[in-house]
């Protein structure tokens, strides 16, 4: 009897493991929708969202991650999201729901939504034809009514009060902070029953005179932060309240280098008080040398560094159980293990995954001239090697087209790693200054309007500053740009980079661009000539 249970467990394990075995491989050769289904599973969430501790959860109580991406534009002159001259509005959040992206932070400013027109959309373009006659607001309605069809929340970003920088506080460039406040109030008031907005980023990146408990109403953040979400609450109890910090002034803060908006060593003595204690999510900003080379890059204990910085800046708010993390805004254009750049921005990856953080990457636009995107410049192709660093902080595990291997008298195997260019998209190298070089892209092109790209490289070895961009153009008349300042004199126009992008480090390259539309008499040369790149003396 002894013996025959020992062979029947015998057999039994040699079945059970051949049975696993079996499954193992089946598993394996499933399509990759099969994870596809796993992500979709985890945005079925109940609204209203809130929070609990350091966890964002829904009606339920089920753990919510914020896995999101920036995509801007109508914080801009455009008033609308970027890349509609180049793709339908409705396949543009197909694509970012298909990577397993849950989350859209979507940045606008107070100067759009106060207008009637939006521009640089190409309204031949599949659903692209609804928006045409639209408002901004409208247009952030319709923008908005898709994504929930198609399973995205949204944050609304209040990223400027103009159109053309980042202020430093919450008011100012023509706008007090009733304009602010009232703009919140008006969106509350649209949304308080479109259940996937959940949330109000209050204020892109508080910076300069911007300040964090020192009781100053002029410029201490985190009051300004309660007066707007309090008033929020009051319309739209549902929404979560994101406050990002600042850049210095904070009493007793012990790191000397943030990022705008990154600081937010304040919430240690000086917590941001809501009448609905669980709605407030924290939201700091992180970046790399891509953007600014910080001190603390060429450490020589750098990466290792980093880890300390966080906890530091923002982390401990997890650490402590005071709230949730949500990190707002990060990226860079290198994603390898080897640039300074790239190890900082896999090393974040990494700590988000380990620390299990919500998150919105900068940005899903190619058009963002420090960290390019998740999109090349053709707005169709993902940037493979960004996608498969995030894919590590995504439910959807991204697995690059494979390249074209083409034979004369076998298959033929589509690959498709190199950007994909459009039919109308077109780059020339422009004059240089010697060690300034100009291209110029032609991104988009249809009947009635264009868009242009110029990227300003510097192949030297030392540091440029205070250039500027000519270039003459007839039969066309800009309706929006972007990275600069354009100004025309005839038929010249004068480009000089905003404040930000005046200085080009060795090898570093500045996007700007603009969208225009054709006058009548366009006829065949309506785009920019003579592109010449100087540098002021």
């Amino acid at each position: 009897m002894k013996r025959r249970r020992i062979q029947f467990y015998q057999r039994f394990f040699v079945f059970t493991v051949a049975l696993v075995v079996l499954l193992s491989g089946l598993l394996s050769q499933l399509p990759n929708s099969t994870m596809g289904n796993t992500a979709i599973a985890a945005m079925n969430v109940e609204f209203p969202l809130s929070t609990n501790g350091t966890r964002i959860i829904d009606a339920k109580g089920k753990t919510v991650l914020l896995q999101g991406v920036n995509w801007f534009g109508m914080e801009t002159e455009t008033h609308v999201p970027h890349g509609l001259w180049s793709r339908d509005y409705k396949e543009m959040l197909s694509q970012i729901k298909s990577l397993g992206y849950n989350t859209i932070r979507l940045p606008y400013s107070v100067e759009a939504l106060r207008s009637d027109s939006i521009s640089a959309v190409n309204y031949t373009i599949g659903s692209n034809k609804e928006l045409e006659g639209k408002t901004p607001l409208e247009v952030m309605d319709i923008v908005v009514k898709e994504a929930e069809r198609q399973g995205l929340m949204i944050v609304l970003d209040s990223h400027r009060l103009n159109t053309k920088r980042i202020p430093e506080l919450w008011y100012g460039d023509g706008f007090t902070e009733a304009d602010w406040i009232d703009t919140w109030r008006l969106l509350a008031q649209r949304y308080k029953n479109q259940a996937n907005i959940i949330g109000a980023d209050l204020k892109n990146e508080p910076h300069g005179r911007a300040s964090w408990g020192t009781n100053d109403l002029s410029t201490d953040w985190r009051l300004a932060a309660e007066r707007a979400g309090n008033a929020i609450l009051r319309i739209n109890p549902n929404w979560l309240i994101i406050v990002e910090g600042v850049e210095l002034n904070v009493p007793g803060q012990k790191l000397t280098n943030h990022w705008w908006g990154g600081n937010l060593e304040g919430v240690r003595r000086f917590r941001v008080r809501l009448k609905k204690r669980n709605k407030i999510v924290y939201s700091p900003h992180e970046y790399g040398p891509g953007v600014f080379n910080k001190p603390y890059f060429s450490d020589k204990s750098f990466p290792k560094n980093m880890l300390q910085r966080w906890e530091t800046g923002f982390y401990y708010i997890e650490r402590q159980k005071i709230a949730p993390i949500w990190i707002g805004e990060f990226g860079g254009k290198q994603v390898d293990k080897s640039s300074i750049e790239g190890i900082w921005q896999n090393k974040l990856v990494d700590f988000i995954r380990d620390k299990n953080l919500s998150y919105a990457y900068w940005s899903w636009n190619p058009n963002s001239s420090d960290t390019a995107g998740i999109l090349l410049s053709d707005w169709q192709t993902i940037d493979a090697p960004k996608q498969v660093m995030l894919s590590r902080i995504l439910p959807v595990k991204y697995k690059p087209p494979v390249p074209v291997a083409r034979t004369t008298n076998g298959p033929t195997k589509q690959l498709l790693l190199a950007p994909v260019s459009s039919p109308t998209s077109a780059s020339r190298l422009s004059s240089s200054s010697g060690q300034l070089q100009v291209t110029t892209t032609t991104d988009s092109d249809w009947q009635s309007g264009f868009c242009v790209t110029f990227k300003v490289g510097n192949s030297n070895s030392t540091k440029v500053q205070n250039w500027q961009l000519t270039f003459n153009m007839d039969k066309a008349a800009i309706n929006n740009s972007w990275n600069g300042t354009f100004k025309q004199k005839g038929s010249e126009y004068i480009v000089t980079p905003l404040d930000w992008g005046r200085v080009i480090e060795p090898n570093q390259v500045r996007d700007l661009g603009f969208c225009a539309n054709k006058l009548n008499s366009g006829g065949a040369d309506y785009l920019p000539r003579n592109v010449k790149v100087t540098i002021a003396s």
